[in-house]
């Protein structure tokens, strides 16, 4: 979906004018993918805007930057309030959020020790990732011809900006093929996660997500998705689930920061009952979280300045 411009960007320290946030087209991460980066939402509430889990996203920004050996010349809280900044700048009561460390312009070839790390925030409009429906009609999935990454390939514990070549691959298959999503499998075959999304599938009552060690990123929606459930009172594991765990679950959804919660209605052409009540239950619950209107959760809501 197009991009809607907002006023200004971060970047290095200052807020510049949207038109004029540029790189130098040698900027190394361009070139050999070696950013990291982070998806996150700030949504309304009533007491203005507040981003969601930042300060835990900024952690895991920085944590896929000590994976990759890159130094961000920031704190995480100096970062943390570069967002609160650029997502007030906006003027906006909700936006999406990209925090992004890249390595600039000045060295080239593949090794990055010589290279300065460059850091933005931009903040724009953008709406549901799969759809506004996804979560009460579903969505279609299939899984992918590409593999996730092996552990020593490349890390899929890190956030990196070359990672998502592997999704965004698996991602146009689906859709040249009429799929909404692609399910990723580890290289030993068990379920690692979509392209852009945790997943989750209920088998005998009990919700499964994979483990890190199938190539899971460890989102923090995923983090949320679970802590709302088992106070709902469900029972939630962590565990490997198999390609065929996923054709006989009683109920299948998907999430992360763009995604939100998004029911599963096929998988490779077999139905998979949709919207699950747990679903459901998490989903409703999850909504009133992001706005700040579940006193549980409202430490995850962080007001902008």
């Amino acid at each position: 979906m197009p991009i809607q411009p907002t006023p200004k960007i971060w970047m290095n320290g200052e807020l510049v004018d949207w038109d004029k946030a540029q790189i130098h087209l040698l900027t190394h991460t361009l070139h050999y993918g070696t950013g990291v980066f982070e998806g996150i939402r700030a949504y309304e509430t009533a007491e203005g805007p507040a981003v969601f889990r930042l300060t835990d996203h900024i952690v895991r920004l920085f944590r896929s930057a000590q994976i990759l050996g890159m130094e961000i010349p920031y704190t995480v809280d100096e970062i943390v309030q570069a967002t609160k900044e650029t997502v007030a700048s906006t003027g906006l009561p909700g936006c999406y959020v990209r925090p992004i460390a890249y390595y600039g312009y000045g060295e080239m070839g593949l090794n990055t020790l010589p290279c300065k790390t460059d850091v933005a925030v931009a903040c724009w409009p953008w709406g549901a990732y799969l759809g506004d429906d996804a979560l009460t009609k579903g969505v279609r999935m299939k899984v992918s011809s590409w593999t996730r990454h092996d552990h020593n390939t490349m890390p899929p514990a890190a956030k990196t900006t070359g990672n998502y070549v592997n999704s965004s691959l698996a991602k146009v298959e689906a859709l040249k093929a009429g799929y909404d999503e692609a399910i990723m499998l580890a290289p030993n075959g068990l379920v690692a996660e979509c392209t852009g999304e945790n997943i989750f599938a209920v088998r005998n009552g009990i919700i499964i997500t994979p483990p890190l060690s199938a190539g899971a990123l460890e989102g923090i929606t995923q983090h949320s998705v679970m802590t709302i459930a088992r106070d709902l009172g469900y029972d939630v594991r962590v565990d490997n689930l198999a390609r065929s765990d996923l054709y006989v679950a009683e109920e299948v959804f998907v999430c992360g920061t763009a995604a939100e919660i998004s029911s599963v209605n096929s998988i490779d052409d077999r139905q998979v009952p949709c919207p699950g009540p747990m679903t459901q239950a998490i989903a409703e619950v999850y909504a009133a979280a992001v706005r700040g209107k579940d006193d549980r959760y409202r430490h995850w809501c962080e007001l902008a300045v």
